[in-house]
């Protein structure tokens, strides 16, 4: 199994920043691409932005330019950098991995974080 745990969420306000971090564990064979999602009250759970493990990168449009996302190989980590954060930016931020364990190694599955809360006002 993997298991991912976000860190880095909390209160900010308007125009702040702030780093999130998820780092993966367990039994991990290979790391194909980590994501980061969001999922605000009422809404359904948005893509923000994915990263491959050559380092190649996407994102939304609502985020593209405020938000970077990058990624640490060795210790199976990866970050969203958040600039210029609005009120709408307010949710439950989560993050995947698209890997395979040592158990399974040819066998890819998607695997969720607990997500970390992010709140933006005065």
């Amino acid at each position: 199994q993997v298991q991912l745990v976000e860190s880095g969420g909390g209160l900010v306000q308007p125009g702040g920043s702030l780093r999130l971090s998820c780092a993966a564990s367990g039994s991990i064979f290979y790391i194909y691409a980590m994501d980061w999602y969001r999922q605000a009250p009422g809404k359904q759970r948005e893509f923000l932005a994915g990263i491959t493990n050559g380092g190649s990168t996407n994102y939304a449009d609502s985020v593209k330019g405020r938000f970077t996302i990058s990624r640490d190989n060795a210790k199976n980590t990866v970050y969203l950098q958040m600039n210029s954060l609005k009120p709408e930016d307010t949710a439950v931020y989560y993050c995947n991995a698209d890997a395979t364990t040592r158990q399974a190694p040819r066998i890819r599955l998607i695997y969720w974080g607990q997500g970390t809360q992010v709140t933006v006002s005065s």
